[in-house]
This record gives C-alpha cells, sequence and structure tokens, in this order.
C-alpha cells in the first residue's frame, strides 16, 4: 500500500470514528459505578464495583456506558474487562484511578480491556500505577528470571476503538499496551513519569495494525512509542515527546519466527531533551526479520542526544558477542524534513548489518547543529544498499 493511501485510509477511519462517538453518545444507557458500590474515597476498593458495573454495561442490549465520575477511586487490584459485548460500549473515566503500592498479586497489568468492539475509553481522567513503589523491582538487566511489572492499562484483541484524553501516570512498567488490536486511535493522550523511570514505555505495540497515535505528549523514562514485531500501518501525528528514549521500531530479532514490521508514519513530531529521536534497532547475532516502508517526517529535535539512529548492534546489557550480524533486513526508510540541535556531535547514525545491510535509506531535508560550542554535527553510515542524501547537514558518506 503506497504511503498516500495509508494516510488517507487511517484518516478516514479517524473520522468515521468520531462520526460513531458523536452519535452513540445520544442514545445509551449509564452504569455508574457509584451506584455498585464504588467510593470515591482513595481508601476503598473499588474494583469489584467497577467489574459489576461493566458486566450490566456489557450484556445491556444496546448502547452502554460505565461512567467513573470525579473522585479519587482505589482499584486495588488487577481487573479485566472482557467482552465481547451485546452493544457498543463506553468507558468515561473522570476521576482519579489510583493502583496500590507494591507489586503484590499482580502479574502484567492493571487495567485490561480484552475482546471488545467499537470501544470508546475517554473522559480526561487518570491512571495512576504509584510506579516509585515498584521500580526498585526491575532487575531484569541482571537477573534473567525477574517478574514482570504491571502495565498502566493494557488492550488485547480490541477493534475500532478510540482511547481520547486519557492521563496515564507513574506506570509501574509499559503505560498502554496494545496487543492484537486493529484500527485503534489514540489521540489527546497524556503520559507522565520521571526519566529515570524504567521500562516505562508509554505506548507499546505489538501484532497490531491501523493503529493512530494524534496529537498526544509523552514523558517517560523508555521509549515513548515502541513497536514490536507484528506492527503494521501505524500512523503517528503530532506527538511530543521528552523525556524519553524517543520513538523506536524494536528491538527486533530476539526470537524465532518474528512478524514483520510494515508500514510506519511518524510526521509532525517533537523531541525534547531526549535520549534518542527516531530509532530503528535489532538485536545482533538475531533471527531473521524485516522492516519496511517507514517515513519519518517533519520531525523537530530539540537537544536529542542521538536524533536519528539504525542501530543492528543493539544490545542493552553488554552480554552480546556480536560474533554473528543481525539477519533482520531494514528497507525502503525515508527521512525528510528533520531539523533541530543534537546534543552529541554524531546527529546521524546508521549502524546496518553487514550481512542484510539496510536498503534503499533516503535523507532528504535535513538540518541537524550540535547544541554545543561550534555547532558543528557529523553523520555516520554504514553498510547500507542503495542510499540518495539530498540537502542534508551534517553530510553524509556512507561505507
Amino acid at each position: 500500500m503506497k504511503k498516500s493511501s495509508l494516510i488517507l485510509l487511517q484518516w478516514v477511519c479517524v473520522i468515521f470514528l468520531l462520526a460513531f462517538v458523536v452519535s452513540a453518545k445520544s442514545n445509551i444507557k449509564i452504569f455508574n459505578v457509584k451506584k455498585f458500590g464504588a467510593v470515591a474515597n482513595g481508601k476503598t476498593d473499588c474494583s469489584k464495583a467497577l467489574l459489576n458495573a461493566w458486566q450490566r454495561a456489557c450484556t445491556w442490549k444496546g448502547g452502554a456506558m460505565v461512567r467513573i465520575p470525579s473522585g479519587n477511586y482505589y482499584v486495588g487490584r488487577p481487573t479485566s474487562f472482557v467482552g465481547p459485548c451485546k452493544g457498543k460500549i463506553q468507558f468515561e473515566i473522570k476521576g482519579l484511578l489510583k493502583a496500590p503500592t507494591g507489586i503484590s498479586g499482580f502479574s502484567d497489568t492493571w487495567i485490561k480491556f480484552r475482546y471488545v468492539n467499537g470501544l470508546i475509553v475517554y473522559g480526561g481522567g487518570t491512571l495512576d500505577g504509584q510506579g516509585h513503589s515498584a521500580w526498585k523491582y526491575n532487575d531484569c538487566h541482571k537477573n534473567t528470571n525477574c517478574r514482570n511489572l504491571p502495565a498502566n492499562l493494557r488492550f488485547d484483541f480490541v477493534t475500532d476503538a478510540i482511547i481520547d484524553r486519557i492521563h496515564s501516570l507513574d506506570s509501574k512498567s509499559l503505560h498502554i499496551n496494545l496487543f492484537a488490536c486493529r484500527n485503534v486511535n489514540l489521540k489527546s493522550i497524556t503520559i507522565t513519569a520521571p526519566a529515570e523511570s524504567p521500562n516505562t514505555d508509554g505506548i507499546h505495540i505489538g501484532d497490531s495494525s491501523f493503529i493512530n497515535i494524534l496529537h498526544s505528549k509523552i514523558g517517560t523514562g523508555d521509549d515513548c512509542i515502541s513497536l514490536s514485531p507484528g506492527s503494521e500501518n501505524i500512523y503517528v501525528y503530532g506527538v511530543t515527546c521528552g523525556p524519553g528514549h524517543g520513538i523506536s521500531v524494536g528491538s527486533l530479532g530476539q526470537r524465532k519466527n518474528e512478524e514483520s514490521v510494515l508500514g510506519l508514519v511518524v510526521k509532525n513530531c517533537t523531541f525534547i531533551g531526549t535520549d534518542n529521536g527516531v530509532r530503528i534497532k535489532t538485536w545482533a547475532p538475531s533471527e531473521p526479520g524485516l522492516v519496511r516502508n517507514l517515513t519519518f517526517d517533519h520531525i523537530f529535535m530539540d537537544r536529542v542526544l542521538n536524533p536519528v539512529v539504525i542501530d543492528q548492534q543493539y544490545c542493552p546489557y553488554q552480554s552480546c558477542a556480536h560474533k554473528s550480524p543481525s539477519r533482520v533486513r531494514i528497507q525502503d526508510v525515508h527521512y525528510r524534513n528533520i531539523w533541530g540541535t543534537s546534543a552529541s556531535k554524531t546527529a546521524v547514525n546508521f549502524v546496518c548489518s553487514k550481512s542484510v545491510p539496510c536498503k534503499y535509506v533516503e535523507l532528504k531535508n535535513i538540518n541537524l547543529l550540535y547544541h554545543g560550542k561550534d555547532g558543528k554535527a557529523s553523520a555516520n553510515c554504514s553498510n547500507l544498499d542503495g542510499f540518495a542524501a539530498v540537502q542534508m547537514i551534517p553530510p553524509c558518506y556512507c561505507r
């Protein structure tokens, strides 16, 4: 599918779903969690009340809404809202949902939606994961038997959905995790966690297609947005990232028979003081894989440590011997209209695989300066097969 057709199709999906929101709100049955026993005192566990409200709404024959009004609600257990439902369903969060401290009783998620079609989650409310109490348990860099910490919000097998005006605060792990989802629109999302919080990716996508992330602000301790295998036709527009590790494709190639990453557009985005800007990363050595048809366009970098990166020797814990190169093919990648400042001398760094060199990489209208005394940045490019650089500062001479 051509990039222009992909963008047009995804905007059509957005318009269609917004029209659905307007019509859906006009005739719905409201299930207020307070009528099911929820108490907004920040102490009483409301997880059972939320589940009971969901079950009634999910079995309602017609449009239904679970409403969480303003207030402070303690949700002390992992809570899964499971479909399919008999009608379209909305989940309105006006208040603050607060997770327990510590990790006792949790696995990979705190709040989860599964097998729901036509879901709308919105309202301007906040999910507070109280991650400060759990980040000390994140020791996967030295412990192969480390336990998974819970994400704030997860969507599994959710289709034709809108996630609108939700704030995720201090998740213990990933903030928002999408798995096996299709046609989901996330807009006006705010994600907040300290720069030192470990593995707190803002929005993580895997085995999902036609995902739109629009007009959102993400500041966290890991990738602002990360794409794992099986991500297809992803559109990111108007996102501000910082602090964080940027927008990352990967890491890829760690497991056998991984799905490809196909079709990503990142446009009109801003990176402020992040460790990376736009990054593609694959393990070395690795299993075979494919990344294809990526476009990064109209990107502003403000004091970004590594603005433009392809890293096919990724090994975060320095445990790889690099005896064999990555076998993940990266091809048809376009970097256009990228400007601003780099916090390091190397503004563009392409370290592609010797085994399967990056193929058909374009850089056009790049203007990145070093945020230092002389202002001169450099570019490093290796192992590229098919490379074009037009109007590029700093110049890139590939080998």
